[in-house]
């Protein structure tokens, strides 16, 4: 499976059969390859690539030494993705929007945002108590415990906690639209994140 790292834009619709469709638009710029594992040596066939152009300082120093050895300029993020056969990859290749088609499916994965602390009607949707005045049960999350056996709270109660920020992956979203000149892509639905953050793009059947 062969992929991209991409910004969020935001969302936004495009009429797709004359019927509006909510899509997210994200910027793909164009990846380099650093690496190409090969089976025989590395015991698995993938490629590595660089995306996202950094100043040196803010890489360690193996890893710059490994991209000035191959004589790419510093990337942020370094993806590495499984194929199948290497031949067709080598080093400082580009990778980009190329790889996609209208119509195809990709998995994207990203960070949600971060919610902080929540309670559970935010955190899991709970109905809480009654509206009326009076009422001492708004919204908490009730009872949490047994009576007398096992006289303990379960392990894996839900409870208010920490919400959002964590790796979430949508799958099966479909590519209406490519703008290669401009590395624009956008997609059927809702992604993980924040405008402004960076999602993996894998596309499906490579």
């Amino acid at each position: 499976m062969l992929g991209l790292v991409a910004k969020k834009l935001g969302m936004s619709q495009i009429y797709v059969d004359g019927k509006a469709v909510a899509v997210s638009i994200l910027e793909a710029e164009p990846g380099v390859i650093t690496q190409v594992k090969v089976k025989e040596k590395d015991g698995y066939n993938a490629i590595q690539v660089g995306f996202i152009d950094t100043k040196d300082y803010r890489l360690s120093k193996p890893q710059l030494e490994k991209l000035k050895k191959v004589n790419v300029p510093p990337k942020r993020v370094l993806k590495e993705f499984r194929v199948e056969d290497t031949s067709n990859f080598s080093v400082k290749d580009n990778v980009n929007l190329s790889i996609f088609s209208v119509g195809d499916t990709v998995d994207i994965s990203g960070k949600t945002k971060g919610r902080g602390f929540a309670g559970v009607m935010k955190r899991y949707n709970f109905s809480g108590g009654p509206g009326g005045h009076g009422s001492m049960f708004n919204r908490r999350v009730g009872s949490i415990g047994h009576c007398e056996f096992p006289g303990r709270v379960v392990k894996g109660q839900k409870m208010p906690g920490h919400y959002g920020n964590v790796k979430v992956t949508i799958r099966n979203l479909k590519v209406v639209y490519l703008d290669k000149e401009k590395n624009l892509i956008a997609v059927k639905g809702a992604v993980p994140g924040s405008k402004g953050e960076y999602v993996n793009i894998l596309k499906k059947g490579n």
